[in-house]
């Protein structure tokens, strides 16, 4: 009995670090901006894009297009759906696009098709095309940016389960180790957006 409570302990602790770790995503400096509470619906600024004009926004996406002007870089995004760390959420479709100006020079090699996050005040909006179709481009001055690169990692089964915290029906998938169970499925190969 002494054994059962020993394990189950670890097991409650090893699940308060795992969800302590998981639980504290923060925005990264580069893009943290200055307001609390930066505008982060396209659509919003879309409807009526005069009322933020100044306002500070943050957006993500994929950068689709890029040009260099003097003294600047036009980035055009495809606007994705950010996650808690600001980061563009894989496999989501695209809300919109905007043009974010970047002071200085970016290299097209370094960037286009690349993930990114801009921070800084809405500056207006640009009208234009995409293919034949009409179309108009929300204007932001990037005061901060983040590159974000996409990478692929392993995902193990879980380890061994200790039989007692789990019901029966649960060890229909599991195999007897020498102090409880574990899982004997594949692992998969998931992708996810990192510094």
């Amino acid at each position: 009995m002494a054994g059962f409570s020993v394990r189950r302990g670890i097991y409650g602790l090893g699940l308060a670090a795992c969800l302590l770790l998981t639980g504290c995503v923060s925005v990264p400096d580069a893009i943290k901006g200055t307001s609390p509470t930066p505008q982060m619906d396209l659509v919003r600024v879309m409807n009526a894009p005069s009322l933020y004009v100044g306002e500070e926004a943050r957006f993500g996406g994929k950068v689709i297009g890029l040009q260099n002007l003097d003294g600047k870089t036009r980035l055009e995004i495809a606007v994705m759906p950010l996650d808690d760390g600001a980061r563009p959420v894989l496999g989501q479709a695209s809300i919109g696009r905007i043009y974010a100006d970047v002071a200085g020079f970016l290299d097209p090699v370094d960037y286009r098709g690349h993930l990114i996050t801009v921070v800084g005040p809405i500056t207006g909006t640009e009208k234009g095309k995409i293919g034949q179709s009409q179309y108009t481009w929300m204007v932001m001055k990037a005061d901060g940016f983040k590159r974000w690169r996409v990478v692929q990692q392993v995902v193990s089964p879980p380890d061994v389960v200790d039989p007692w915290m789990w019901g029966a029906g649960y060890h229909l998938r599991m195999r007897p180790a020498p102090w409880g169970y574990y899982n004997y499925g594949p692992a998969r190969v998931e992708s996810v957006v990192t510094e």
